[in-house]
């Protein structure tokens, strides 16, 4: 009988402890950090991109991290930022795979990375809509685009702050109606500055994957469309595929039909065989510019001898952005940031660490707005962004989840050694970046 009541307070105490401590978590269940998965291309073709856009990533993280983490509500506290960064070697088949396995081993609560081109992200994107994992993925607007509608997940767990070739900023974006946010805005302002000395024929290339696509099917006919005359794209001239060696047969239709204004998209390998070509077949356009090709100072300087001289690019960030317009995190400016990837890599500015910083700083917002770090909920909170940072305003469109990026334009310029070569911004349309340089017409030849 002593026994039986005996257990009467012990049952006592287990319901009062299961009443009042059924809402609070169980100390396993807190997590200690948060934890951004990336993948990036480190080596090979896009070494540039995942190069610059780890840096910057990593380089946010650090900033917030020195703040003391990010504030989750459901937890009570701020959390610090952990960032896993995987090699993707420049290979598309390898991304989903590593993504995936960052998910299944690591855990990630999130993916953030760099920009690089869209069939190095849209693998992510699967792997984001499979495990309900919000995720930064950035690339640009058409190429995105493509590939999403041949995906039947419809990469509703991506956001992609990036620029695109024409589509423009839709009614009820902060940007509608403003120049500076497409390919074709921003490069034809260099056009309508020269066009009118040149005889107005275009020969267009691009290799022969999404972004390159993406490109080719759309500027050709804008470029007609302007009074341009543009030769043999009906015939895919200038579409090559990416095991392309030899460009002697569009060297010389190009020639063939006094091109003037040699215009593309392409990874920089290939333009540079291309544009070496061009010199050696003796074929001289007047204006030259190479989308995604020219955008890297290891990429150029790879060419050889003059070949990067003005050769034009947009441009999709800048260390002399006004801090008060394009604020960091904590102390950091874009110039700061410049500054950092100098002093500790050596190398000259990749923009792509300006370019990938907002990506910590879109999901340090986006998870405290959403107080916790589920999932669909953390997505949902993904889609309010509405922030500055260091590459001005991100907001994205409800139906792509679309952020259109600022751009402007440059031409690679000659340097004092070592340097040897730099890219300045000749011209752009936005208040907090100037043009630093005048630009160079015609292309001058040795």
């Amino acid at each position: 009988m002593t026994k039986k009541f005996l257990l009467i307070p012990l049952a006592i105490v287990l319901v009062t402890a299961l009443i009042f401590g059924g809402c609070a978590k169980p100390a396993e269940e807190v997590p200690t950090e948060i934890r951004v998965g990336s993948v990036e291309s480190l080596t090979g073709m896009f070494g540039a991109f995942g190069q610059g856009g780890a840096f910057g990533v990593q380089a946010a993280v650090d900033d917030i991290n020195a703040l003391g983490g990010v504030y989750v509500s459901e937890y009570g506290k701020k959390l610090p930022l952990r960032l896993i960064v995987v090699n993707s070697e420049s290979d598309p088949v390898k991304v989903g795979p590593l993504a995936e396995d960052l998910v299944l081993r690591d855990k990630v609560n999130v993916f953030g990375s760099g920009k690089e081109p869209p069939p190095m992200r849209s693998p992510v994107a699967i792997i984001a809509d499979k495990y309900k994992i919000p995720a930064i993925n950035q690339g640009i607007y058409e190429g995105w685009e493509a590939l999403k509608e041949g995906c039947a997940t419809g990469f509703e767990y991506s956001w992609n702050p990036a620029f695109a070739i024409a589509a423009e900023p839709t009614p009820g974006d902060p940007r509608y109606g403003k120049a500076g946010y497409t390919v074709n805005s921003t490069w034809f302002e260099w056009l309508d500055m020269f066009g009118d000395q040149t005889n107005k024929t275009v020969g267009c290339f691009a290799s022969d994957e999404p972004d390159g696509r993406g490109w080719y099917e759309t500027m050709p006919m804008i470029l007609r469309d302007a009074g341009y005359t543009v030769i043999g794209t009906d015939q895919n001239v200038g579409l090559f595929p990416m095991e392309t060696t030899d460009y002697t047969a569009m060297i010389n239709e190009w020639k063939t039909n006094d091109v003037e204004i040699l215009w593309g998209n392409c990874p920089a390998p290939h333009f540079g065989a291309m544009w070496r070509q061009c010199h050696e077949l003796g074929f001289q356009p007047k204006m030259v510019g190479a989308a995604r090709a020219a955008l890297f100072y290891a990429d150029v300087t790879s060419w050889g001898g003059n070949l990067p001289w003005a050769v034009g690019i947009e441009m999709w960030w800048h260390p002399s952005y006004d801090p008060e317009q394009c604020p960091g995190i904590g102390d950091t400016t874009p110039q700061s940031l410049a500054d950092k990837w100098t002093a500790e890599t050596g190398q000259y500015l990749n923009p792509n660490t300006g370019w990938s910083y907002p990506t910590i700083q879109v999901i340090a917002d986006a998870i405290e707005r959403a107080g916790t770090l589920d999932g669909p909920t953390l997505n949902r909170a993904m889609g309010e962004t509405n922030i500055l940072t260091l590459n001005h305003l991100i907001t994205f469109d409800p139906v792509t989840h679309f952020s259109w990026d600022p751009i402007f334009f440059g031409q690679w310029h000659k340097a004092d050694p070592p340097l040897n070569w730099d890219l300045p911004v000749i011209f752009s349309k936005h208040d907090f970046v100037k043009a630093t340089a005048d630009p160079i017409f015609p292309i001058p030849y040795d």
